[in-house]
């Protein structure tokens, strides 16, 4: 068999630890070419952008192996998918040191999972350190996934519990996040909600005109962070003047949820992070959904009425089967009533600037929902576990959780569904009003690691 390979990175996470990784995962490869007579073709050297040489140096291959060393969109995924080859998706972990999120190559091959799912590509995929993982099996076709849509739900019917929304979109997704695609026509008629399209610049004007008795609140509300002094002070007023400017576009256009582009214009061209006045809006129980999720910020609305709480969309960035525990997390943005600790002020693991609240999930009962557009059909997708008490896995907002199934069963759920990045996240048990949810909506459920 020939097999080209295509090694993913990006400038942004740790480039020399994912050197170090792609050097195990290659000599795994070769090791097994060299045994069962495969021939290697590709490039060796991670690819930090899409590259048409790239494709045409694999062009001949019977099979595509992506190598997702570090996170990336799935565009490049998608194009190569084009090739109208088998592919199969290696992604690596890392360990869970309190430090930044070095690689996020599990969120990589989350995007890649869905978009490859919209366009009906079948591929396999695994998630493993080299020497550890079932390469001989990927290549083989014995992780392929099988895809999962769900059963319609036997629960009473309930009304959907938010069905007059209006979300303010500020700025278009990031390219190649299929996973935050809508339809303002499909998501009206799926859930009423009402989408008015906004651009970045709009909302960067409004903090930098606001006056200083709109910015204050925000001002005494990061002032019980004991390590403020630490940011920078020109950082951090721009960070809050993006609260004061949020807030005030809510009140004048009466939005229930915002669906913001967060990255990376609010760094390179406004200098200042939205994450931390996204942690002060959900904690005032007005969603704000990252990268431009609209069914993101109505996946919270709706849980946040169901819960009668606060919600946190989340990624999730690990699983780990050994231990049987899953690590949610964003970037510093969960609302601070998610904690037992005390927050502390940070800057973007990435981009480096203020302000960002990072602290550790409390313990506890969750739930997690998506109203999900995977495989292209329309469904609810939910889980549920426990919080635990555990040390910081990365920095920004993040917890340790163990899901009421397997998570090895639940990871395949994942692959196998097409789940989408964000899921929103809330105490408590709420599963059978979300299955009452969907019965009254008429979508299927799709449990995770549930038989």
């Amino acid at each position: 068999m020939k097999i080209g390979i295509l090694p993913l990175g990006r400038p942004t996470f740790d480039v020399e630890y994912a050197v170090e990784k792609l050097s195990g995962m290659l000599a795994d490869i070769d090791a097994l070419a060299a045994a069962r007579g495969h021939e290697v073709i590709g490039p060796r050297a991670l690819l930090m952008a899409a590259s048409p040489d790239a494709l045409e140096a694999v062009a001949s291959a019977d099979l595509l192996l992506i190598l997702q060393v570090t996170f990336t969109d799935a565009s490049f995924v998608v194009e190569a998918a084009g090739l109208g080859k088998p592919i199969a998706i290696w992604a690596v972990p890392e360990p869970r040191l309190g430090g930044r999120l070095r690689l996020n190559a599990f969120c990589g091959l989350n995007l890649a999972s869905h978009a490859l799912g919209l366009n009906g590509v079948s591929f396999g995929w695994l998630y493993a350190n080299p020497g550890d993982g079932d390469v001989a099996g990927l290549l083989a076709g014995d992780h392929q996934v099988s895809p999962k849509n769900g059963a319609p739900s036997t629960a009473a019917p309930v009304e959907m519990p938010v069905p007059d929304l209006k979300i303010a979109r500020i700025g278009a997704r990031p390219d190649g996040f299929a996973t935050c695609d809508y339809d303002k026509a499909a998501l009206k008629a799926l859930t009423g909600a009402e989408v008015d399209e906004l651009e970045l610049p709009q909302m960067f004007d409004a903090a930098r005109a606001l006056q200083e008795e709109a910015v204050a609140p925000y001002r005494e509300k990061a002032a019980a962070l004991p390590n403020l002094d630490a940011m920078d002070a020109g950082e951090l007023d721009r960070s809050l003047r993006l609260a004061g400017a949020l807030a005030q576009m809510q009140r004048d256009g009466g939005y229930d949820a915002f669906a913001i582009r967060c990255w990376p214009e609010t760094f390179t061209e406004y200098g200042g992070a939205v994450c931390g006045p996204v942690s002060m809006m959900g904690e005032a129980r007005v969603p704000c959904a990252c990268e431009a999720d609209v069914y993101g910020a109505v996946t919270q609305a709706m849980l946040q009425k169901l819960a009668d709480a606060p919600v946190f969309l989340a990624d999730l960035v690990d699983m780990d089967a050994q231990d049987n525990t899953g690590v949610v997390w964003h970037c510093g943005q969960a609302p601070v009533s998610m904690t037992n600790d005390t927050p502390q002020a940070t800057v973007h693991t990435n981009r480096k600037q203020a302000l960002l609240y990072e602290f550790t999930l409390r313990p506890g009962i969750v739930t997690f929902f998506r109203l999900s557009q995977a495989l292209g059909i329309p469904k609810i997708i939910i889980a549920r576990g426990e919080m635990l008490v555990r040390d910081m896995a990365f920095t920004g907002t993040a917890g340790v959780v163990r899901f009421d199934h397997p998570a090895e069963k639940v990871l395949a759920d994942v692959m196998d569904s097409g789940l989408e990045h964000h899921m929103a996240l809330a105490y408590g048990d709420h599963m059978d009003a979300l299955r009452g949810v969907a019965a009254g909506m008429g979508l299927n459920v799709v449990e995770l690691g549930a038989a």
